[in-house]
């Protein structure tokens, strides 16, 4: 047996001091924001029913998969996902003696646990830096010169930390897409020579300004690789930054909670800040999650300010001295038109991005819509904060196809009408049976059942003692009001194309079991929650506009040799240690794709693949590492193609533009730069297969 991999860092899984600070304001090391007392999923359990009787009440909890129908509860999910192959003529393997090929998809030599400053690859496989930061995309824009860094320059020029990333088809154009980027945040240290934290110029605060945001740019394939590189000054490039136009839509656009001096209509926004994850909708638009928006603003002074992690005095950055509506003392609703999810429709560079206020308003991680029956989107969002809450919202127009002008103009208003849901989750086994530790119950699986509770509905609350306005606006304080279940950081939350099954990143919760706070659950078993979990999710009879769910754990992240973890019942000693899953995504063999942000292990973050179906279900291998301080963000699995952003690279603890911690992307003397890098297979195959 190896020895446990060891435990590194006193923040938040493996994250230096420097990527807290400079991503989400030191959230994790400030009072948990969700200091509530409604139940959580620990006081629950005691009154749960057993699966037994669950079933029965249900009937049949079922979700479609690719081989036939498997009910979420009931046996093992190898089991049961080798009963389903048998009953349609499949001969399953055994699950504990796979075959040494692989789940197809999977079937690459995994990438060892390392600190390289690189990004390492599988055997067999290349790589290529698609786009870096500062790279020119729009006309006019000049080459990047780290030391001529202007304002002006930056809003041409491709963002910082690049995080969710989507490629979208280019009709008419051989060989090109449309790549859309997320830009989270930007480290000043690490982006000017000299930089005085205390005193940040006006011309550094602008750029920074210009360096948040999205960008869109058209990429072009090099013939016979799987290689990427923009196509500069293409029509569709676009920069949207922090002083851009956004127009709020749904049914608190207008409200008083988001009118300001500057717009007394409380429909127009300058800018999007922290964007982290997101989605691809199928009518061909982009999502974007507004995540840790709270660092930007100084002077909190309410307690609604406080419930949302807004502190009370100056910001890590100091833009209040420079815009007064970073100044809550000045601009108390300012705050407020932030933390939305963004639609963005990348194939008409001329529209104006909305903020979509019928999805609630809290720190959005992303969005990923799936469609009922009948084609209304559903979208699954997850509030990345200790003890903060699992929703989803549920549109009531069906989406239109083709992409007529009528079309496009109809599907743009599907995510403005329809009814936003918290998640409330009931564990089956007795709560003295969760000892906080990740030791399995009796039965042999951490699962249970859940409701989603309604809190509004267009203009109508369902919330007591709220306004529809002010459940879109303070959406957290409503899921404390309907006793939603406190969760470990939910952030990606993404539904299988295949199966119809969601699958929710629970990062980590250092904080699960101290003093004052809840202790374990059966859906966030461990106590001090270093490494994280991923939760699967199944609707009553595959309606994902239903008001019930089962659920159980899919994975129990951390050292595979750790007692504390669980992979789907798959042999531990077949996979790879893996730490803090953060973005998901699926690929076409309907396995579930896991970026990681703070590895635990004294390893390198890394994009892992884990089957989630057959008799390898389960079956997790590292696919990629990445260099030193860096984040595995925004992956894309495509048949020929894996893209990943990385993120932050070089950020550790004493690092600056003077002194690197790291020489990526383009070797010693030259400034790190968070960059996209795309990896294919050297013969030209599929990935994994």
């Amino acid at each position: 047996m190896r020895n446990l991999l060891p435990f590194i860092s006193s923040h938040p899984g493996g994250r230096s001091a420097l990527t807290c600070r400079f991503r989400c304001g030191d959230a994790c090391f400030k009072e948990t924001p969700n200091n509530s007392d409604n139940e959580y999923a620990g006081d629950i359990i005691a009154g749960a029913v057993s699966r037994r009787s669950m079933m029965r009440a249900a009937a049949v909890v079922t979700v479609a998969t690719a081989a036939g129908t498997a009910a979420l509860t009931g046996p093992s999910a190898p089991q049961a996902e080798a009963a389903a192959l048998a009953g349609h003529g499949h001969k399953p393997g055994h699950p504990h003696k796979p075959a040494p090929s692989g789940a197809r998809g999977l079937r690459f030599s995994p990438v060892a646990p390392n600190k390289d400053d690189k990004v390492t690859v599988p055997d067999g496989y290349a790589q290529n830096v698609v786009i870096r930061w500062g790279e020119p995309i729009l006309r006019g824009a000049p080459a990047f010169d780290p030391d001529k860094q202007t304002a002006k320059a930056q809003a041409g020029q491709f963002g910082y930390n690049n995080d969710f990333l989507s490629l979208l088809p280019l009709r008419g154009e051989r060989g090109r897409q449309v790549l859309v980027a997320n830009h989270e945040y930007t480290d000043e240290i690490l982006m000017f020579r000299g930089y005085d934290p205390a005193n940040p110029t006006r011309e550094q605060v602008e750029i920074a300004w210009a360096a948040h945001g999205l960008s869109v740019v058209v990429v072009q394939e090099e013939h016979r690789t799987g290689k990427l590189g923009p196509v500069n000054r293409h029509p569709l490039n676009r920069r949207l930054t922090a002083t851009s136009e956004f127009r709020m839509t749904g049914p608190a656009a207008g409200s008083a909670l988001l009118r300001t001096s500057a717009d007394g209509t409380g429909r127009k926004v300058l800018g999007t800040l922290n964007n982290c994850a997101g989605g691809t909708t199928p009518w061909g638009t982009t999502l974007h999650g507004e995540e840790n928006f709270n660092q930007y603003f100084a002077n909190g002074n309410t307690d609604m300010h406080k419930r949302y992690g807004i502190g009370t005095s100056a910001t890590e950055r100091k833009w209040e001295r420079f815009d007064r509506r970073f100044d809550l003392a000045k601009e108390p609703n300012e705050a407020n038109r932030f933390g939305w999810v963004v639609e963005l429709d990348p194939y008409d560079p001329d529209s104006t991005p909305r903020k979509r206020t019928a999805l609630g308003r809290f720190k959005h991680e992303a969005a990923q819509p799936r469609l009922t029956s009948d084609g209304r989107p559903v979208v699954y969002m997850g509030d990345d904060e200790k003890f903060d809450y699992l929703y989803k919202f549920v549109s009531s127009k069906r989406m239109k196809k083709g992409n007529s002008r009528a079309a496009r103009e109809h599907n743009l208003t599907l995510l403005d009408e329809g009814t936003l849901y918290v998640a409330k989750l009931t564990g089956d086994s007795p709560v003295t049976e969760i000892e906080g530790t990740g030791k399995l119950p009796v039965d042999g699986e951490f699962d249970g059942s859940g409701v989603w509770i309604p809190l509004a509905t267009g203009t109508t609350s369902h919330v007591p003692g709220m306004t529809a306005d002010e459940v879109y606006v303070y959406t957290r304080l409503a899921g404390d009001k309907v006793g939603a279940t406190k969760m470990d950081r939910p952030e990606d939350v993404e539904p299988s194309p295949r199966t119809g099954r969601v699958y929710v990143a629970l990062t980590n919760n250092s904080d699960r079991g101290k003093a004052g706070k809840p202790g374990a659950d059966e859906a966030n078993p461990r106590n001090s929650n270093k490494h994280g979990q991923i939760l699967e999710l199944a609707e009553n009879w595959d309606d994902p506009a239903g008001d019930g769910f089962a659920w159980r754990l899919f994975l129990v992240a951390g050292d595979p040799d750790d007692p504390a973890t669980y992979f789907a019942g798959f042999p531990k000693e077949n996979v790879s240690p893996i730490s803090c899953p953060d973005n998901v995504a699926f690929d076409d063999h309907g396995n579930l794709w896991i970026s990681t942000d703070g590895n635990a292990l004294g390893s390198h973050d890394g994009l892992f693949g884990v089957a989630t179906h057959g008799d390898r279900r389960g079956e997790l291998k590292q696919f990629l590492t990445v260099p030193a301080g860096a984040e595995t963000c925004g992956p894309v699995i495509q048949d020929r193609r894996v893209l990943v952003a990385v993120q932050h690279p070089g950020e550790i603890d004493g690092a600056s533009v003077e002194k690197p911690a790291s020489v990526w992307p383009d070797g010693p003397g030259k400034i790190v730069r968070p960059s996209v890098v795309a990896v294919w297979r050297k013969d030209g195959r599929d990935i994994g297969v």
